[in-house]
């Protein structure tokens, strides 16, 4: 298995433990991220860039991929909007590798480790084109004017989900 952290930060050499904010983990408790491999198309946007993001699962329904997969060659997608297009044109990210014998698996479904121990990353790569990233891992990428419709759509389906910076959408019409 192999684990990641992605970054607009090109010189991170230590990753030390931070307190989460998240309302559902113990706050008092310091943890450094990981995502896995499957999931982490689902963060290769620029890091404030609202987008839901699904993928085939095991338990994947064949009508939600007939309704939602617009290929079966692309089963995840990252969907954004389009006022993201040009920031993530000209955004590089840096790829960080762990080493993932201290982590522990925090959510599958979106593909979370955790470590409760200070880490240095085993690898680091320059992701200067988000768009050939996305493609080379067979990821389909829509761009479309507003998130919610979808938002609310595909929770509701068999796919594995994540929905990331969806403070930074556009507001529900």
């Amino acid at each position: 298995m192999r684990l990641f952290h992605v970054s607009e930060e090109s010189d991170i050499e230590v990753f030390h433990p931070r307190f989460p904010t998240r309302a559902d983990l113990d706050s008092t408790k310091p943890l450094v991220w990981a995502i896995n491999e499957l999931c982490l198309p689902n963060f290769l946007t620029p890091r404030n860039c609202p987008r839901v993001c699904f993928h085939v699962g095991p338990d994947t329904l064949e009508r939600d991929k007939q309704l939602y997969l617009s290929s079966n060659s692309c089963p995840h997608v990252v969907v954004i909007e389009s006022k993201w297009y040009e920031v993530m044109k000209n955004t590089t990210l840096y790829l960080y590798e762990f080493d993932p014998v201290d982590f522990a698996l925090q959510d599958e479904n979106a593909g979370y480790y955790t470590s409760e121990v200070t880490q240095k990353p085993t690898n680091r790569f320059v992701l200067n084109n988000l768009f050939e990233e996305l493609f080379k891992r067979n990821v389909e990428l829509r761009i479309v004017d507003g998130l919610w419709k979808m938002y609310d759509e595909i929770q509701n389906t068999s796919f594995c989900w994540s929905m990331c910076r969806m403070g930074f959408a556009q507001p529900r019409l």
